[in-house]
């Protein structure tokens, strides 16, 4: 059986490779890919190959590269050992952009009936969100700043909400994202760059300035003056990993201010459940899931784009000139021909 793989070779070089994909082993399901979501910010990243020596991107991407990590499908066939799935299933899983692919069982998590594939899609990237609200310790009717509303940041927006936040100030310099922010629950918008919002901030809060700030653009230039918009003892959430972390600068009052800075990566989720942590990938996907069903969270209007795979050197191309009209876009794989 073949696969038409999306794969980058070489730093800004895309490829469409056939590859031969086995039958499944002991314990792995052998998948047929519907729908995968691009993580626009990461990917671009990846593609262009630019990080500090001793950064987890170093250790992560090695040419040639698969990306994706958000990939929705249906199980062809099951290995032996495998209970938990049949023949026709749908899955979530953490795999690249591939048209065919074998995955653990255990590393499937079943899409239920009531969720689409598009919606599937979103798993990865909300259960990282869900870390990064859950290591802020969000306390009731806090303040909160979301610096960059992209994929994660509109997802934090709703998160923020429903984990009780008093207000969301959204800042990011697209109106659009702003719009988009404001439907899902921010309650006030500042349309600048983070230094230029430093004012607004202060103007909204009546100089007392927010108790958290969530950094989710992965650009080194922010973390400093995001860390200006915090109150003293505030906590800054970075929810984007910047493969330069060489040009990062603290700012001038990280100290003085006791301000607390909190990294977060989806890799800290656990993988088994304990009385401390129940939280893993599983877990936070049902509650995913769960607030998608009952329509507390959308991810629906958060798709501006739909491409089939074999688009995929355009679609690049694309981000990497500019992606800010770019929000959730996808991949559908059910239109290759078999």
């Amino acid at each position: 059986m073949t696969s038409l793989d999306i794969i980058f070779p070489a730093p800004n070089t895309v490829r469409l490779v056939t590859s031969t994909v086995a039958k499944p082993g002991d314990g792995e399901l052998l998948c047929e890919a519907q729908v995968s979501l691009l993580s626009t910010g990461t990917e671009t990243f990846c593609l262009a190959g630019e990080f500090d020596a001793g950064t987890f991107w170093e250790e992560w991407v090695e040419y040639p590269f698969a990306p994706g990590y958000s990939m929705t499908s249906t199980v062809i066939e099951v290995g032996s050992g495998v209970t938990r799935f049949s023949v026709g299933d749908r899955v979530a899983s953490q795999t690249p952009h591939a048209q065919r692919f074998t995955v653990p069982a255990e590393d499937a998590v079943r899409i239920p009936d009531d969720i689409t594939c598009d919606q599937a899609a979103w798993m990865s990237l909300a259960c990282t969100t869900q870390l990064g609200v859950r290591r802020a310790e969000l306390h009731l009717g806090e303040t909160v700043a979301v610096v960059g509303l992209g994929l994660l940041g509109q997802l934090a927006v709703q998160y923020l909400r429903l984990a009780g936040a008093g207000r969301i100030i959204g800042i990011d310099t697209s109106p659009q994202r702003l719009k988009l922010a404001e439907k899902h629950g921010a309650t006030d918008l500042i349309c600048a760059g983070v230094v230029e919002a430093k004012e607004a901030v202060a103007k909204l809060t009546g100089g007392r300035m927010v108790d958290v700030v969530f950094d989710i653009t992965g650009h080194h230039s922010v973390l400093a003056p995001a860390s200006a918009l915090l109150r003293p003892l505030g906590r800054l959430v970075l929810l984007g990993d910047s493969p330069s972390p060489s040009l990062q600068t603290l700012g001038p009052r990280i100290v003085a201010d006791s301000i607390s800075i909190l990294g977060v990566h989806a890799s800290s989720a656990p993988a088994h459940a304990t009385l401390r942590d129940p939280w893993t990938l599983e877990a936070m996907t049902e509650l995913f899931f769960l607030f998608l069903r009952t329509g507390r969270m959308d991810v629906d209007g958060l798709v501006s784009h739909r491409f089939s795979p074999d688009q995929a050197p355009e679609v690049y191309a694309q981000l990497q000139r500019d992606r800010s009209a770019h929000l959730g876009t996808l991949f559908d794989w059910t239109g290759l021909a078999p």
